[in-house]
């Protein structure tokens, strides 16, 4: 493989720390603990989406992802 971004361990830090980052920008939206925060995106539908490479999700920015978060969490 000649591009080291694309090995599985590569991916698997770059997912994770996208999912920190997500993670952090709902705990100040939500205003609760980072931790708890996590928690909650890891037992979401978008996270599982995330984690979907078919969905394209990933190439969105955290940002986006935490509005898809709070809009599925609001029922839309």
């Amino acid at each position: 493989m000649d591009d080291p971004v694309k090995l599985p361990e590569v991916q698997d830090l770059i997912l994770g720390n996208q999912i920190g980052c997500i993670a952090y920008e709902l705990s100040k939206r939500l205003d609760v603990d980072p931790i708890f925060a996590l928690m909650l995106f890891y037992e979401s539908k978008t996270c599982r989406q995330l984690h979907d490479k078919a969905t394209g999700l990933y190439l969105f920015s955290e940002k986006y992802l935490a509005d898809e978060f709070v809009l599925e969490k609001q029922g839309r």
